[in-house]
């Protein structure tokens, strides 16, 4: 019978391995639950009915990727132009608009994107609607800071921005009583074609059930390489 002769530097090395691959799986399951229950949240948010805009920052935190309405009137001399690709990776830039609401109140809407050529409003002035408008889309809480460093710094004075910094563009477009959140309005053709909306995409990468299985593949794999090492031929050790 081939004995088993384990060592003692192989051992301490490959238990500890082992262990941490099946940690790492376990994890990815639990991040796949995660991730799967976000998914459906979303969903359920993003197909709800429309709901008016909130009122506070508080209750937009709870209202992340809601369908909210608005009405007011386009601030179209005040819009901003944030550097963005579309989905055929052409670039360009996404059109965010001050609304001004009845009660004054201001909340910006990104109302999609336009290529390079059509960065100019007086290109596409089908799509600068004047009075009163009403608007549908995904409520979105500004991020609070620059994603990363990568990320250029936004240049406010040429209205060229890099990053959706909401209240840096508050204070460049000169506007008071402006909410901490914005609308991503929906796919609802604008005149003209331009800008394009509907922006936000529910699809979420979910690819731990994949990771999990590699890391329990190498967990095994370890398992197997040790114990073939450690089996000998009677007289070969």
């Amino acid at each position: 019978m081939t004995p088993f002769r384990p060592l003692f530097w192989p051992t301490v090395t490959a238990v500890p391995l082992v262990l941490l691959c099946f940690a790492l799986g376990v994890w990815q399951i639990r991040r796949l639950a995660w991730k799967e229950g976000l998914i459906a949240e979303r969903h359920a948010a993003m197909t709800s009915r429309p709901v008016p805009v909130p009122r506070s920052a508080a209750a937009a935190r709870g209202m992340q990727f809601h369908r909210v309405v608005v009405t007011g009137e386009f601030l179209n001399d005040k819009e901003i132009h944030l550097a963005a690709t579309s989905s055929d990776g052409d670039s360009g830039f996404h059109v965010l608009t001050p609304l001004r609401e009845q009660s004054g109140r201001i909340v910006f809407v990104n109302r999609g994107f336009v290529p390079q050529r059509l960065k100019d409003p007086r290109t596409r002035l089908e799509g600068e609607p004047a009075g009163t408008v009403r608007v549908i889309g995904l409520l979105r809480v500004a991020p609070k800071a620059k994603p990363n460093w990568f990320v250029p710094d936004n240049r406010p004075a040429e209205n060229y921005w890099f990053w959706l910094d909401l209240k840096a563009m508050v204070r460049a477009d000169k506007l008071a009583d402006a909410v901490p959140f914005y609308i991503d309005a929906d796919a609802t053709p604008n005149p003209g074609g331009w800008p394009r909306g509907g922006l936000t995409r529910l699809e979420l990468p979910n690819h731990h059930l994949q990771y999990a299985i590699t890391w329990f593949s190498l967990a095994v794999a370890m398992i197997v390489i040790y114990f073939v090492y450690h089996l000998r031929i009677p007289g070969s050790a």
